[in-house]
């Protein structure tokens, strides 16, 4: 299945960070990169928009750590 521009509201869920989705999001781009060159493989799209599908369409998912964000000073 292939959205068109998933909005982020459609991707988190339980109150996740929208911080912590772009994190990932790029963390699984540079895999996605990774494994291509290992394969030799040309992609076709860019690495950040297959992640982003990945997680839209529940393939990936993001997981936080319950405290995220306690640690945080003013």
């Amino acid at each position: 299945m292939n959205m068109l521009r998933p909005s982020i509201s459609q991707i988190l869920k339980n109150n996740e960070s929208p911080y912590s989705l772009v994190v990932a999001v790029a963390k699984r781009a540079r895999e996605i990169t990774e494994e291509a060159e290992e394969n030799k493989k040309v992609l076709v799209e860019k690495p950040v928009m297959l992640a982003v599908e990945e997680f839209a369409n529940g393939k990936v998912k993001l997981i936080e750590s319950a405290n995220i964000g306690l640690n945080i000073e003013e």
